[in-house]
């Protein structure tokens, strides 16, 4: 399936690219999520129109990102949590508890932007954790876990 992308979507492309995906990917995300438009003669033409418009949306929303990035500069995340006597936690902390511990700092993030690498964390002590807002906008945030028994 060829589709023109209407935003800048990581590791697939730019604004007005044309690509092709599998059909799965642009049925069921790309095209409901109006990140891109199938890549007829008709859309080619309007995608050319709208280009400047699209851009300017674009460097709108990275500027956004890059506001949203400067909060987090000296920024440090201290959770308490339940752990056994060797720092192994009670279970673990996710995406969500990560959210609310920032919103309870002041920091308006989204589940969605976190992303874990090495998954939940699971022991007490210092993690860092990636905060995605933007395709090219990541900070890492230091996080801190304090057992208590």
């Amino acid at each position: 399936m060829n589709v023109i992308l209407l935003e800048k979507i990581e590791n697939l492309g730019e604004i007005g690219d044309q690509v092709k995906v599998r059909s799965g990917y642009g049925r069921n995300f790309l095209l409901p999520q109006g990140k891109a438009a199938l890549a007829t003669a008709e859309n080619v033409a309007k995608m050319e129109i709208r280009r400047a418009e699209l851009e300017k949306k674009a460097v709108v929303e990275l500027d956004a990102a890059t506001e949203r990035a400067k909060q987090f500069e000296g920024f440090a995340l201290t959770i308490a949590a339940k752990a056994g006597t060797e720092g192994k936690l009670f279970g673990s902390i996710g995406t969500a508890d990560i959210a609310e511990a920032c919103e309870k700092a002041g920091i308006a993030v989204e589940k969605r932007e976190i992303r874990m690498a090495d998954g939940p964390i699971r022991s007490a002590g210092e993690h860092e954790v990636e905060i995605h807002l933007h395709s090219s906008v990541s900070v890492m945030v230091p996080v801190n876990v304090v057992g208590e028994e």
